[in-house]
């Protein structure tokens, strides 16, 4: 059975970084808390500048977004190495971020929370889809299948298993390479 995730996506351009993805001030919550996980996950994008846009991720008064699929340009995540980032996405409801490149450290630390599946495309789709396009990712084919047609996706290789198990540590119990927690 192919796994597919499909929906609404939202749409950002270069340089997203991890003060507009998660905001400073909000770093104070403890992402092992669970009503302050969820409460992470709606401030997730909220540093973006209204401007550019005007397309809130997560509506206000909200803890999840709509959008479960992320479409970005270049360097997504760069910016201080906070892994609330990849974490606020997580808890909004992000599962898939499709970029043209991360920075490395937001990239591993998606890995290694286990938050979201860190998606490389070869193509600057982000000028091709519109924020609340519908689209597919689909991890067999590695492929992102939008209203502007479909595109290859560099395949995640040996990181899936580890944000399937729900990151690094996860990995580590469930392989044996570190005591299951009793």
């Amino acid at each position: 059975m192919s796994k597919v995730i499909s929906g609404p996506a939202f749409v950002v351009q270069n340089n997203i970084d991890t003060d507009q993805i998660i905001p400073a001030e909000y770093l104070t919550l403890v992402p092992t808390i669970a009503e302050e996980y969820k409460k992470l996950g709606s401030y997730a994008l909220i540093g973006l500048p209204e401007s550019l846009y005007p397309t809130r991720y997560v509506e206000a008064g909200k803890t999840e977004t709509q959008y479960p699929i992320i479409i970005a340009a270049r360097n997504f995540g760069c910016g201080s190495s906070r892994e609330h980032a990849p974490i606020a996405l997580g808890a909004a409801g992000c599962q898939v971020i499709v970029a043209e490149s991360y920075a490395r450290i937001f990239f591993r630390n998606s890995i290694a929370t286990g938050e979201l599946y860190p998606y490389e495309v070869t193509e600057p789709i982000s000028q091709k889809v519109k924020t609340g396009d519908h689209v597919e990712v689909d991890f067999d084919k590695d492929e992102i299948r939008t209203p502007a047609g479909t595109f290859k996706l560099k395949p995640l290789g040996e990181v899936k298993p580890v944000i399937d198990a729900g990151g690094l540590f996860d990995y580590a119990r469930k392989s044996g390479l570190i005591p299951a927690s009793k």
